[in-house]
């Protein structure tokens, strides 16, 4: 580790563990300049990579990348052990069949993808097809992660007394109604993870998006039932990851933009946990000092 980060212990009491890291992972969103330039995330990497674990492509980018340029940036990742995830884009794939599912996995692991994510929303497909692209995805020795969102269409609400695991629920007519339901999003979570999913990525909107209006009861209920380990949440703003440090400690799993990378990793740091106060606001490199 260089000498500049002497600050940081990788305690496994009092922080988080040295990469590769089961917990405490930290996943940026690839800044939107990088397709211009290959040397801004190269600095990223290379300033703060010792506290970044993973790097999702932003909206799908790499499918307007030439497949060198793509492969450019996975290599570069992976010196500096950060795997790479695709982010949003299977959902677009699936319109032109089954089959090119398979193609696109396939395809993702020769570019050096490490993990597929799946948007069960956008997605829009049975459950149990669902299932099977989490063991697609794996059979080819790739890490999957379904995402999930609290809200879901009427329709897709299975009645009382069909909520058990792999119980058949016969289709019904679609209606355009959003119904919140966590219960649900928890039991389809579990069979993901059953299938062989890595780690479930928990949607901000309507639970974590805005600081000041967290469902903090849909957080515990998510975290009590699947556990720190195995989910990531979307954390849209600075505060809303210092809530979660503050309320879960330093090993929960945060997705956030590559700009709060340093930040998050001052609030990851042993002091906030002792006394509760805020580092958002500081200058960065006064991080480095503490």
């Amino acid at each position: 580790m260089a000498g500049y980060y002497v600050w940081k212990s990788f305690s496994e009491d009092e922080d988080r563990q040295e990469k590769p890291r089961r917990y405490g992972v930290t996943e940026i969103r690839s800044p939107e300049y990088s397709i211009m330039r290959h040397d801004a995330l190269q600095d990223i990497l290379e300033s703060i990579g010792e506290f970044v674990d993973g790097l999702k492509f932003y909206g799908g980018s790499h499918s307007l990348m030439p497949k060198d340029f793509v492969k450019e940036i996975t290599d570069l990742a992976h010196r500096h052990d950060v795997y790479v995830s695709t982010g949003d884009w299977a959902e677009h794939i699936l319109r032109k069949g089954p089959a090119a599912f398979k193609h696109y996995v396939e395809e993702c692991k020769n570019l050096g993808f490490d993990t597929i994510e799946l948007n069960a929303a956008s997605l829009k497909i049975p459950e149990e097809s669902l299932l099977r692209f989490v063991r697609l995805i794996k059979s080819v020795g790739l890490k999957a992660k379904p995402q999930f969102s609290v809200k879901f269409e009427g329709a897709d609400i299975p009645t009382a007394g069909n909520r058990a695991f792999g119980a058949y629920v016969a289709p019904v007519q679609k209606n355009y109604e959003i119904v919140e339901d966590v219960d649900l999003l928890i039991r389809k979570a579990e069979r993901c993870l059953e299938a062989g999913a890595d780690m479930i990525m928990i949607d901000a909107d309507d639970v974590c998006k805005y600081a000041e209006d967290l469902r903090t009861d849909i957080i515990a209920k998510i975290v009590g039932r699947l556990g720190l380990e195995k989910t990531m949440f979307e954390a849209s703003n600075a505060k809303t990851s210092e809530w979660f440090v503050k309320r879960y400690g330093p090993k929960v799993n945060l997705f956030i933009d590559h700009s709060q990378a340093m930040n998050l990793e001052c609030l990851r740091g042993s002091n906030l946990g002792r006394n509760h106060a805020s580092v958002l606001g500081l200058d960065s490199s006064l991080c480095l000092f503490r």
